[in-house]
């Protein structure tokens, strides 16, 4: 018997077989189904799909055998691997130099015909076999030798989706721990900011109310600017942080909303400092949705609603329905309406078209990405129809 050489490139080889993580997992009907064709194309007992390491032959398929390894000294695989563009074939193994004395010829599982395709990565490694075994002499047509390395690429197929998988699912993770890290650096730094440009903005607050007697016009003016440049960047990063969040709000599960008290807590929240007049118009009386989704998306839009609005008392309608699949939403206003070419960039994070609001504030461009992208994360979509001096209405779905 001679044992089969190493490869030239071993140290490579090996390196690119640990890059499929295939070792020792469990079957797999993929693979299965394939040696159980190969079998029967070439009418042989045994098929297996044969991967060599550094010191075992191992099968990710055994169709006809039960050993899932065998010693890679004994291996036929072990030859084949080294003519990498050739089909290896034994006719007779007890008639071959190479395997007449070979444990796995004069033993079980009784070698005697061999015929293996090597299974070669993108960088030309050959990685192991799909081979067919027979305990008699055997011999491959024309037409079986072909569908056998048409069998052995879809087998890389295979392989090579699996490891495509497995770096999309680590590139995931990776991800997702970024985003976290991101996250956390997020609400620090928010804090951080926040914090120094609060104290800012009361202490500017603080001088100009002790020492407006003595302060002439401009200096009045400049402290005015102080306390307003702080309370925009501290909206500006209070948006922000909402944004990066939107994930996190996501992760929540669905709870049962009454309708009625939905509308009671976002009245509760601005009709004490706004003439608000804001009416339900649902045939419904409970909707099954993350509660703080549905209470960040309605908050925003009302904020949107109400500081961009040019009449003295802000009317809003919310309409809420159902379908199979869906919830549908809509919140139209009474407001100076949203010209056409505008309609979609309001969505887009930063995009503002006024420069500031009703109040004189500046807008930070981020409320309406916000309520797109939790829209979306939770498999809704969401418009704006609009004719200006006519309102506006935001239509908007959820997932049931």
């Amino acid at each position: 018997m001679k044992a089969p050489k190493i490869p030239q490139n071993e140290k490579e080889r090996i390196k690119e077989l640990d890059s499929y993580s295939i070792l020792d997992t469990l079957p797999e009907s993929d693979y299965d189904n394939l040696t159980t064709i190969a079998a029967e194309i070439c009418g042989t007992p045994i098929s297996l799909i044969s991967l060599i390491d550094d010191k075992r032959q191992w099968f990710k398929s055994h169709h006809g055998l039960d050993a899932s390894e065998t010693p890679k000294e004994y291996a036929f695989c072990g030859h084949a691997i080294n003519e990498p563009n050739d089909v290896f074939i034994v006719q007779d193994a007890r008639k071959d130099e190479r395997f007449h004395d070979n444990p796995l010829v004069t033993g079980d599982p009784h070698v005697i015909f061999y015929a293996g395709v090597p299974l070669v990565s993108k960088a030309g490694l050959a990685l192991g076999t799909l081979c067919v075994i027979d305990h008699k002499p055997n011999l491959l047509s024309q037409s079986q030798i072909r569908s056998l390395a048409a069998l052995s690429k879809q087998v890389m197929n295979l392989l090579e989706l699996r490891k495509s998988n497995f770096l999309l699912e680590q590139v995931v993770t990776e991800l997702e721990e970024r985003n976290e890290a991101l996250d956390k650096f997020a609400s620090v730094a928010a804090h951080d900011l926040k914090t120094p440009l609060i104290n800012i903005s009361s202490l500017a607050q603080l001088f100009r109310e002790q020492y407006k007697g003595i302060l002439d016009a401009d200096g009045l003016e400049m402290l005015e600017m102080i306390i307003s440049s702080s309370d925009n960047l501290i909206q500006l990063i209070d948006g922000l942080l909402h944004y990066s969040k939107a994930e996190s709000i996501l992760r929540e599960e669905k709870s049962n909303i009454a309708l009625n008290s939905l509308i009671k807590d976002l009245v509760g929240l601005f009709s004490y400092d706004h003439n608000l007049n804001l009416v339900l118009k649902s045939d419904l009386t409970h909707i099954m949705v993350n509660k703080t989704a549905i209470h960040q998306i309605l908050i925003n839009l009302l904020t949107n609603a109400i500081k961009y609005n040019d009449k003295e008392v802000v009317e809003i309608e919310f309409g809420v329905s159902e379908s199979d699949t869906h919830y549908h939403f809509y919140l139209s206003d009474n407001g100076p309406g949203i010209a056409a070419e505008n309609q979609e960039k309001i969505f887009k994070i930063f995009e503002r078209l006024l420069a500031t609001d009703k109040f004189g504030r500046p807008g930070n461009g981020i409320g309406l990405a916000t309520v797109k992208k939790i829209v979306e994360k939770l498999r809704g979509d969401i418009k704006v129809e609009s004719e200006l001096e006519r309102g506006a209405k935001f239509i908007f779905t959820l997932e049931k």
